[in-house]
C-alpha cells in the first residue's frame, strides 16, 4: 500500500471508542507507520514511551551453550527454577546434550516473560498446544501487547528465543552438519519431498557440495520458522510452503501457491556453522489450536503493517547464569545456610 493513498480519517472514530490502552497503542501503530508523531492525539513524550514499550516486546536472546558443562549438582540447581511439572520435558531425555537444550529453551522463555512483563516467576504460567507450542496464559497482564507470544529453538551449540508484540513469531536454528556415512546428494535426497520444485532445483544447482548444504539447510531453516510461527505440527505440508529471495534477502513466501504478502522473514548466520531465521506475520494464520491462545487476530490494515515493521533487532547474547532469578539463588543460600 502507498502512503499517498490512506485515508487519515479511518482512524478518527474508531481511535475514540476504545479504551485508553488501546487507544494509546493504536495511536503508537500510526505513529510507527507513518513514521511521525500525531501529537494531536497524544504527547510527544508519551509516544515515545509507548514505542519504547511495544518495541520492548520484541526480543531476541540466544545462548551458546558449547561451554556451559556443568556438574550434575549445578544441572539440578538450574532445572528447579522450572515449575515441577516442567521438569520432566527435560528429564526424560538421555544424553546430556539433549537435557542441556531442553533444559535452556525453557529457562529462556520464563526469563524472557519475567523480564519483559515484569511477571514473578512463580506467577507465569506457560502451556502448550495440542501441537506443542509454547504460549503464555496471561489473563490482563499483556495489556501493552495485543499478541504477546514467543518461540524457542536449539540446534548444535545455540539456543534462541524471538517474541513479538503483536505478530506471530518463529525462529529456527540449524546446525549446518556435514553428513559422515553418506554424500550431501544423498543426504539432501532424504528430504525432497518437503521441497517445492523450484526450492530443490535452487538447492541442488547452488555450487559446490558445501553450496548446497547451505542452501538446502537456509530453505529448511525458513520453512520451520513459518511452521512453527503458525502453531503447526510436523504434519503441516512443508511443501506446501515456497520461499523466494534476493540473494538471502526481501524473503518471501508462497503457501499453496498464494503469496503471504503479510508475513516478513530474516535469516541470519549465529556463530560458526549455524543459521537462524525469523518469522513474523499475521495471527489470522495461526492455527486453530493456537489462534484460540491470542488475544486477537483481527486488526486494521494500518495497524498490522505498523507491527509487522517493527524494528528487527539483533540477538542478544546471555548465559545461563543470567537465565537464573537472583531470588531463586537466594532462596537456595537461605536454605542450605538454615
Amino acid at each position: 500500500m502507498k502512503l499517498g493513498c490512506c485515508n487519515l480519517n479511518r482512524w478518527e472514530h474508531p481511535t475514540a471508542e476504545l479504551s485508553p490502552t488501546k487507544r494509546k497503542r493504536r495511536v503508537l501503530l500510526q505513529s510507527i507507520f507513518y513514521g511521525v508523531f500525531f501529537t494531536s492525539k497524544l504527547s510527544s513524550s508519551c509516544l515515545v514511551g509507548l514505542c519504547i514499550t511495544m518495541e520492548r516486546g520484541v526480543q531476541r536472546w540466544v545462548v551458546d551453550i558449547s561451554g556451559w558443562d556443568p556438574s550434575p549438582q549445578d544441572f539440578s540447581f538450574a532445572l528447579s527454577v522450572l515449575p515441577s511439572v516442567e521438569q520432566p520435558s527435560v528429564t526424560r531425555f538421555v544424553q546430556m546434550e539433549d537435557r542441556k537444550r531442553a533444559l535452556v529453551s525453557r529457562l529462556l522463555q520464563y526469563a524472557l516473560v519475567h523480564e519483559v512483563l515484569a511477571i514473578p516467576y512463580d506467577e507465569i504460567i506457560i502451556k502448550r498446544t495440542l501441537e506443542g507450542k509454547p504460549y503464555l496464559e496471561c489473563g490482563d497482564v499483556c495489556t501493552d501487547f495485543p499478541n504477546f507470544n514467543f518461540n524457542a529453538s536449539h540446534h548444535g551449540d545455540y539456543v534462541a528465543i524471538a517474541s513479538e508484540p503483536l505478530c506471530l513469531v518463529g525462529v529456527d536454528i540449524v546446525s549446518i552438519v556435514i553428513p559422515q556415512k553418506e554424500t550431501v546428494i544423498e543426504f539432501i535426497q532424504n528430504f525432497s519431498s518437503y521441497f517445492s520444485s523450484f526450492e530443490w532445483d535452487s538447492i541442488v544447482n547452488a555450487g559446490t557440495s558445501d553450496d548446497i548444504l547451505i542452501e538446502f539447510y537456509r530453505y529448511w531453516c525458513l520453512k520451520e520458522a513459518y511452521v512453527k510461527a503458525i502453531g503447526s505440527g510436523v504434519a503441516y505440508g512443508l511443501d506446501r510452503v515456497e520461499f523466494h529471495h534476493s540473494c538471502w534477502t526481501n524473503i518471501s513466501v508462497n503457501v499453496e501457491g498464494k503469496a503471504m504478502k503479510e508475513w516478513r522473514f530474516w535469516l541470519l548466520e549465529l556463530g560458526k556453522g549455524h543459521l537462524v531465521s525469523i518469522a513474523r506475520g499475521h495471527p489470522r494464520s495461526a492455527t486453530e489450536s493456537y489462534m484460540r491462545t491470542l488475544k486477537q487476530a483481527e486488526f486494521d490494515e494500518e495497524e498490522y503493517h505498523a507491527a509487522l515493521h517493527l524494528p528487527n533487532v539483533r540477538f542478544v547474547s546471555r548465559t545461563v547464569e543470567q537465565l537464573i532469578p537472583v531470588s531463586h539463588k537466594d532462596r537456595v543460600h537461605r536454605t542450605s545456610i538454615s
